[in-house]
């Protein structure tokens, strides 16, 4: 075997451990929460040694934010908010914002979960946490400034009833307790959205 197919190989079975063992914590922050997993439940799981799990991450709060970072990944969650912004009316933006949001949190609300309860005694942790707080916000800010001309109160109040709206308690109520469908969801939410601020 020449050595860069064992380069390639080694690289392979590097990343498939990687993911197990982001996958194995993701199970085990949404089942036993975040704070109180530990690093050897982690590899105790994902049948790994411990050290594995630090060579591969470091911390749990890089695992945490590997998932975090591969959740926003499969929702295209930036792919498609350039879409929604590219929209020509504020009519189809303002559409465009509700499915994004829950298209969102329906891609893997698991995660919304584990990013609205993570919590330790770490400055870091709490970083990484308004990070991505931030970076949702500054997407979901976006949307309501691009709908500005069409705006009936001032932007800085459409854009806090949108991410009240966006709250993880409302999907959790109406689709997980409810039972709302996607349809259902964005257009109570587009409904509610446009009688608040257009």
């Amino acid at each position: 075997m020449g050595s860069d197919v064992k380069t390639s190989w080694r690289a392979q079975q590097a990343a498939a451990t990687r993911e197990r063992i982001a996958e194995t914590a993701r199970a085990l922050f949404a089942s036993s929460g975040y704070a109180t997993t530990s690093i050897d439940r982690i590899a105790q799981e994902a049948g790994v040694a411990v050290r594995t799990v630090y060579a591969a991450y470091g911390s749990k709060r890089e695992i945490l934010s590997e998932i975090c970072e591969a959740w926003l990944t499969r929702a295209d969650a930036r792919g498609r908010a350039a879409e929604v912004l590219e929209r020509p009316d504020e009519t189809s933006r303002l559409r465009g914002a509700v499915e994004w949001l829950v298209d969102l949190y329906t891609a893997d609300f698991d995660v919304v979960l584990i990013l609205e309860t993570a919590a330790d005694e770490s400055p870091e942790t709490q970083e990484l946490l308004r990070a991505k707080l931030a970076g949702r916000d500054r997407i979901m800010n976006g949307f309501m400034r691009s709908l500005r001309p069409a705006l009936r109160v001032p932007l800085p109040e459409a854009q806090a009833v949108y991410r009240a709206l966006a709250a993880p308690g409302v999907y959790r109520e109406l689709v997980l307790r409810a039972g709302w469908d996607r349809t259902r969801l964005i257009d109570w939410i587009e409904e509610t959205l446009r009688r608040s601020v257009l």
